[in-house]
């Protein structure tokens, strides 16, 4: 019997093997940044015309921001779609996470 190579690793070193974890954490950042906007909508009872009209820009680029799938999002617009909600966003560079894992510290502690 095959032994699987994979096992006991963790689910990052399996992305990082077949070379898609940075582009795996991209689509996951950006799919809590939409989450996280139109979580903020329904809170605030603001719909997609209104947001884009309060951010200056078309319901297009909303869309784009608001799409999941769509990593090609500029600070500046998730900036004005946060102040347009009345929020604040918040940028953090950290350690890599195999730097991370060699000081002993787990992905979920930064």
């Amino acid at each position: 019997m095959k032994r699987n190579i994979h096992s006991g690793s963790s689910f990052d070193d399996f992305l990082a093997e077949e070379g898609i974890l940075e582009s795996a954490d991209t689509v996951a950042h950006k799919r809590v940044l939409a989450w996280q906007i139109r979580h903020a909508m329904k809170q605030r009872r603001v719909d997609k015309a209104e947001l884009a009209r309060r951010m200056g820009t078309s319901r297009a680029a909303l869309d784009r921001l608001l799409d999941p799938e769509n990593p090609g999002v500029t600070l500046a617009t998730l900036g004005r779609a946060a102040a347009a909600l009345g929020k604040e966003l918040r940028l953090e560079l950290t350690d890599r996470r195999s730097a991370r894992k060699s000081a002993g510290t787990s992905r979920g502690m930064r």
